[in-house]
């Protein structure tokens, strides 16, 4: 893909193609402006939006990425402004016999190759934080259960110094639920994986209420499912009982985690996960070919890398079988895609109900559009893996983990697969944070950096406007992924303390 750049005046043009028929303008450009030699705005064009560079008649292709994204509905004159309604959405592409295993560009060379993390027993996936969690089987007990962390937070905490945090790890689940149907398996997993989390350093702290279905049990191994690890608030007598024992729990726990220490530990051991949120026109500019190249810089060093979001993805998924390392990880990326589709059929939606209003104000006019930027933050590394939702993976390297594209819930689903850190791209901006592991918001346009000096932690804006390069930008996000990930820097919605509700995918009925 190329950016090619055309400035007049004050304002700039991008073509992603040598194929492309529209570009995308970068700052508003009035009606009557020569956006590009030869091409003149029939109307003023937002920025972010598309300007048609030559006539395309009705039915005809809309091209940008280098692929069509669109026909036209009707004739599209060149200058005009190429917006949402004048866009009919091609069909998706074909799961059956995708190609895999198609020649990988070789990967730019990694400048570190270790970080300071919490080591992980087995030599498996290690911590990037040192966190308190104590989870829950049901929504009945989170109120209590949130009073308590506040008096962890202030009255045990500063005795324990080497302890980063308390998660209360509240969820909507467990009491009305159907256990027994095939999209339990889903919330359950997700559950049970978040329990050994690696940033929560292998301590086990579970309060339940006495009568839900989701009992500890069905949460823990055997082994893990005592005393010394659950409570049941039924069994307590009264709110100071039930207080009093959780405090009791989380000292133990605390004086444990408090012996942990940071230690030099291979790139290889690091798991991150990528996602998008409030994403624009510049997303694919400059956001996700960002965070792409310090993927494939943590590849390079050994690392694994997710990313998700399977609406976002489905448009593109001939592109992304393409990189798969064999023919099972592509029937796997079929078989999540072709289950996606039945899921949303069955709600009567496909994935035209993606994008989101504001991502239609930041100039992205179908979710083939959205798809051919967002597939950006994957970088160009072989696909080694394909998980189901909150799945644990069993390879390093670049993994597809089918999620929904909701960012709330494509966290949590994240988390479960055991990232330790989240880099997430946003074009319109979000406050949007995860207690489990810090974020990394990178913003697609200088112009959000400044609005958001203070939650924004990169601007990937330079790639658009020509002050830095792709490469340059991607080897300094990789930097500060490795200081976040070592404990060096702390993201701004770690700084605040800006946490989502953790909210669980869960596709099964309530009862």
């Amino acid at each position: 893909m190329s950016n090619e750049r055309t400035d007049t005046l004050d304002n700039l043009v991008i073509r992603m193609h040598p194929r492309d028929n529209v570009a995308v303008a970068v700052n508003d450009i009035p009606q009557g402006h020569e956006c590009v030699p030869g091409v003149t705005t029939n109307q003023a064009i937002p920025a972010g939006h598309k300007v048609a560079l030559a006539d395309i008649p009705r039915g005809g292709a809309v091209i940008r990425y280098g692929a069509v994204i669109g026909f036209a509905t009707d004739m599209i004159r060149r200058g005009d402004w190429v917006h949402e309604n004048a866009l009919r959405l091609p069909e998706p592409p074909a799961l059956e016999d995708m190609p895999w295993g198609m020649a990988a560009p070789a990967l730019p060379r990694a400048p570190l190759r270790t970080f300071e993390g919490y080591p992980a027993a087995g030599g498996g996936f290690t911590g990037t934080r040192n966190l308190l969690a104590i989870h829950t089987t049901v929504q009945c007990v989170a109120g209590v259960v949130n009073l308590a962390v506040e008096r962890i937070r202030r009255e045990m905490l500063p005795r324990y110094p080497h302890v980063e945090g308390v998660v209360p790890v509240t969820h909507a689940y467990g009491c009305g639920v159907a256990l027994d149907t095939p999209g339990a398996a889903i919330p359950l997993r997700t559950l049970r994986n978040l329990v050994r989390h690696p940033n929560f350093g292998g301590e086990v702290m579970v309060v339940g209420l006495g009568c839900e279905p989701l009992s500890a049990g069905l949460l823990l191994d055997e082994a893990d499912n005592t005393p010394d690890n659950v409570i049941t608030l039924q069994e307590e007598h009264g709110f100071d009982a039930m207080v009093t024992a959780i405090l009791r729990m989380a000292e133990q726990k605390l004086a444990r985690l408090n012996k942990r220490r940071r230690q030099t530990l291979p790139l290889s051991h690091l798991m991150i996960g990528l996602q998008c949120g409030g994403s624009d026109a510049f997303s694919g500019i400059t956001a996700t070919p960002v965070a792409g190249y310090a993927a494939d810089l943590l590849v390079e060093a050994g690392g694994t890398v997710l990313f998700s979001e399977v609406t976002e993805v489905r448009d593109a998924v001939h592109l992304i079988a393409g990189r798969c390392v064999d023919a099972e990880c592509r029937d796997r990326l079929a078989q999540e895609m072709r289950w996606y589709d039945n899921y949303l059929r069955g709600g009567d939606v496909d994935r035209s109900a993606n994008p989101s209003p504001g991502n239609k104000q930041g100039g992205l006019s179908n979710i083939v559009e959205k798809t051919l930027g967002a597939i950006a933050k994957s970088g160009t590394a072989p696909i080694v893996d394909v998980l189901s939702p909150g799945e644990r993976p069993t390879r390093r390297g670049v993994i597809f983990a089918a999620t929904p594209a909701s960012d709330f819930v494509c966290g949590p689903c994240q988390l479960a697969s055991g990232i330790t850190l989240q880099v997430f791209m946003t074009g319109r901006g979000t406050p949007y944070g995860l207690a489990a592991a810090p974020v990394i918001k990178v913003s697609s346009r200088t112009a959000l950096k400044q609005q958001w000096g203070d939650l924004i932690d990169f601007d990937a804006g330079p790639a658009a406007t020509g002050g830095m390069t792709i490469a340059q930008l991607g080897e300094s996000l990789f930097h500060q992924i490795v200081d976040v990930a070592s404990g060096r820097v702390r993201p701004a919605a770690e700084r605040y303390g800006i946490h989502n509700d953790l909210c669980l995918f869960n596709p099964a009925p309530i009862t």
